[in-house]
């Protein structure tokens, strides 16, 4: 496992990275040797925040948690990375099949042609849009925690947009 370790607001000192690596090495067991672990540690105020973030397979697990301590943050975010695995990995091997992710086209939906008094772009984000089912699309919205999820519908190969709704169900956004 390919462990990137950065800090926020903070040095990260050797023996920090020490710690974090093997902390974090304890998890390769779930993981395949090649898959990217980026770990970023960060101070705000009295907040000692550990933000970690697993791309495994086409699945993305996220972690993040914030203490008065950043030892403490590291265990308890490697903690909850550990549960997500381990609650979702039948399912996930069950499911996702290696065959539906040997398309690796990365998407750009960015326009340079703004308005300045307009509301502005401030982040862009680049991803890889994997074919999947949309029950497949369900567990990585609850793996990510996020509202909606964009992804390439391996029925009709459409993109598509799955969210979750006040109802606590699931919407679906396709195109005509």
């Amino acid at each position: 496992m390919n462990i990137n370790i950065s800090g926020k607001n903070i040095t990260v000192s050797s023996y920090l990275r020490r710690v974090v690596e093997k902390k974090a090495g304890k998890l390769e067991r779930y993981f395949k040797p090649n898959t990217e672990m980026q770990v970023t540690l960060s101070i705000e105020k009295s907040r000692h925040i550990a933000e970690i973030t697993v791309v495994a397979e086409g699945v993305v697990l996220r972690a993040e948690e914030a203490t008065g301590d950043l030892y403490s943050s590291i265990d308890v975010a490697l903690k909850k990375l550990e549960r997500q695995m381990r609650k979702h990995r039948t399912k996930l091997e069950k499911r996702l099949h290696e065959e539906a992710f040997a398309e690796e086209t990365v998407y750009d939906y960015y326009d340079e042609n703004f308005d300045e008094d307009a509301p502005q772009i401030v982040r862009n984000k680049k991803f890889a849009l994997r074919p999947m089912a949309e029950e497949d699309a369900a567990i990585q919205l609850e793996l990510l925690g996020h509202n909606f999820y964009v992804f390439r519908n391996a029925h009709n190969n459409e993109v598509n947009v799955i969210y979750k709704r006040a109802d606590g169900n699931y919407g679906l956004i396709e195109p005509e």
